[in-house]
């Protein structure tokens, strides 16, 4: 087997794939600066004689599948793989792996380190400081930025996979109190409290966001809900945007009903002027969708790739979580 990695893979991982499959070329994409478009991947493909691809941003269209007919897998470094014409890789029988809770951990700590952020008025008090306002003999900054403890309030996470599962194992030894709404998640837990999705709304201190983009989950945080939250409650979005009514936030927002708002991802990407008037608010802590960018999420993704081809090509084990279209195998017997 001829693999073409275009993802970040550290030398470890690509010498693994080696002694297990066949030879590994490695082309990240990173070395442009962007990703392969449609007609790049398949010259490299296609120039390379690769018969597997390993990506992470390139686009794998129905175009490029039809152009290199050969694949025997295509592994997307990615949570979801949003960038793969996964239906029609199904149709011809390539499986497509994907790299679940690469970035888990990142994220997690993101959240905590804005949350608290926020909670303690940190930019602020940064801001005054810089501005030269410290006065001889004044307590101003003790008075004017004192905040809040994330200890001893009430999490509330709407989407509970692997993403809100670390986040909840790290805060509830602040301690912290977690409560979630996720009807696909059913494990019995000790420390988490499942509720419904109004109960999350309605008595968190923190709400934050942890839904996949679906048909059922587009715009489903809306008014209705986010007027449900506590007037000093804040919202947290490190998810996508698009589960979210922006305008809805916005509103609560100016209208003061919630103390304010965490937000790593946007409508549009860069941003049109009414994510921009969210982003200037002074009650909206924003991050340029950052929440999964360190150099460890790299090296998980190609470790959790790892697995999961060794698993499905050394050890025959076929129902593994990273086979994003299982429907193949059926596809492959008939």
């Amino acid at each position: 087997m001829k693999i073409l990695i275009t993802a970040p893979y550290h030398q470890k991982a690509q010498d693994e794939l080696t002694g297990w499959l066949g030879e590994v070329i490695y082309r990240p994409w990173k070395l442009q600066e962007r990703a392969y478009t449609e007609t790049e991947l398949m010259h490299l493909v296609q120039a390379t004689e690769a018969n597997a691809l390993i990506t992470e941003h390139d686009e794998v269209t129905a175009a490029f599948m039809a152009a290199c007919p050969n694949l025997r897998f295509i592994g997307v470094c990615r949570g979801t793989p949003s960038n793969v014409a996964v239906a029609v890789a199904t149709e011809k029988g390539i499986p497509v792996f994907n790299t679940p809770a690469r970035n888990a951990q990142a994220v997690a700590e993101l959240f905590i380190a804005n949350l608290i952020t926020l909670m303690r008025n940190t930019l602020a008090a940064i801001r005054w400081l810089e501005g030269e306002n410290w006065a001889a003999g004044a307590h101003t900054s003790y008075l004017q930025f004192k905040g809040n403890e994330l200890a001893g309030k009430t999490i509330g996470m709407v989407g509970f996979g692997a993403v809100g599962q670390t986040i909840a194992n790290l805060v509830r030894h602040f301690p912290a109190r977690i409560q979630y709404y996720d009807p696909y998640y059913t494990a019995d837990d000790l420390y988490y409290e499942k509720t419904d999705l109004e109960t999350v709304f309605r008595t968190s201190d923190v709400v934050s966001i942890h839904l996949p983009v679906n048909e059922q989950t587009k715009g489903l945080i809306d008014r209705q809900l986010l007027n449900l939250m506590k007037p000093d409650a804040i919202f947290v979005n490190t998810a996508r945007a698009v589960v979210v009514n922006r305008e809805d936030l916005l509103d609560v927002l100016e209208n003061r009903k919630i103390r304010g708002a965490i937000l790593d991802v946007f409508d549009h990407e860069p941003p049109d002027e009414l994510d921009y008037k969210l982003i200037h608010r002074a009650d909206v802590l924003a991050t340029p969708h950052i929440a999964g960018a360190t150099f460890e999420v790299e090296d998980h993704h190609a470790d959790i790739m790892n697995q999961a081809l060794r698993a499905f090509f050394l050890e025959d084990k076929k129902a593994i979580r990273q086979l994003v279209n299982p429907a193949v195998l059926e596809a492959k017997k008939s």
